[in-house]
C-alpha cells in the first residue's frame, strides 16, 4: 500500500519546512514528529496540498513557492490609516505591533502597524507573508486512504 499517491481522500503523515528564500525557516517540522493531515482539511492551505498531489510516501521535494500560489500580493487597499484617539490610550502603537481588529462579521483580524506619524496610525491588513515567495520543503512518510483507523 506504500505507493498510494497523495489526492483527495487520502490521510498524508509528512514532514515539512515552509523558508524565505533566504533560507531563514518561518515554520516546519523535520525536527519534530511528522505531521498528519487530511487532505482537503484546510490544515494546509489548498495551493500548498496541490505540490503535493502525487507524491508517494518516500518522497521529498523542496518546491518554490510565489506569492500568487502562497499568501497572495500584496494588496495596497488592505493598509488602513487610523486616528491616534481610536486605539485605547495605555496601548503601545510603534511599527511592528500587532494588533487583532474585529471585522464586520465579529472575526479576528490581526494587523500590523506600519507606521505612525503624528496623530495617524497606519496598519497593514495584508497577510505577514504576502508578495513573498517562499520555499516549501517536504518529505511524505505516509499515504493512507482518509478515514482508515490504526
Amino acid at each position: 500500500m506504500k505507493e498510494l499517491p497523495v489526492d483527495k481522500g487520502t490521510r498524508v503523515t509528512l514532514h515539512f519546512a515552509l523558508k524565505f528564500d533566504s533560507g531563514e525557516v518561518i515554520d516546519g517540522n523535520f525536527d519534530k514528529d511528522a505531521a498528519t493531515l487530511e487532505i482537503g482539511d484546510e490544515s494546509l492551505p489548498e495551493n500548498f496540498e496541490a505540490y503535493l498531489m502525487g507524491m508517494k510516501a518516500g518522497d521529498k521535494a523542496s518546491y518554490e513557492v510565489p506569492p500568487e500560489n502562497g499568501f497572495g500580493q500584496r494588496n495596497p487597499n488592505n493598509l488602513q490609516t487610523f486616528k491616534r484617539h481610536e486605539f485605547s490610550a495605555d496601548m503601545v502603537l510603534e511599527a511592528g505591533v500587532m494588533i487583532s481588529f474585529a471585522d464586520a462579521r465579529q472575526h479576528e483580524l490581526p494587523g500590523v502597524i506600519s507606521r505612525v506619524e503624528g496623530d495617524e496610525v497606519e496598519v497593514d491588513f495584508n497577510h505577514p507573508l504576502s508578495g513573498r515567495t517562499l520555499i516549501f520543503d517536504v518529505e511524505i512518510v505516509d499515504v493512507e486512504p482518509a478515514g482508515q483507523t490504526h
